[in-house]
């Protein structure tokens, strides 16, 4: 359980990171408070994303992660971040990325935060 709950911080972190750097994705609240339980709810729906739908995606495209030496990733990325925008559409929540090649780069954001703060934060059951 504690890891679960430190991978969601650190998607909720990499999350904010993204919204942060990046315009096109867009995170509203009227205030702190309700912009970081937001976060935290598109954190879950993220990783919910990942855990679900990314390895079905990556079984199908198997044959283009040996084609692009795994650059495809970038695009799977972006798919899921643009799904869990979908989803975040759907359950009425303020997240929204802004076209493909933006969920590209935020893709790739949130895996460079994400993994540096999984190194940092530990890593217990």
């Amino acid at each position: 359980m504690k890891n679960f709950l430190v991978k969601t911080i650190a998607n909720a972190g990499a999350l904010a990171v993204a919204v942060w750097l990046l315009d096109k994705i867009t995170l509203t609240g009227d205030s702190t408070g309700k912009k970081i339980g937001t976060l935290i709810v598109v954190a879950l729906i993220f990783g919910l994303v990942n855990f679900l739908v990314k390895p079905i995606v990556k079984v199908l495209t198997f044959p283009l992660f040996i084609l692009t030496l795994g650059l495809i990733t970038l695009v799977v990325n972006a798919l899921m971040l643009l799904l869990t925008s979908w989803v975040c559409g759907k359950l009425d929540l303020s997240f929204h990325v802004d076209g493909f090649w933006t969920a590209v780069l935020g893709g790739l954001i949130i895996s460079v935060v994400s993994w540096a703060l999984n190194l940092v934060l530990p890593d217990e059951d």
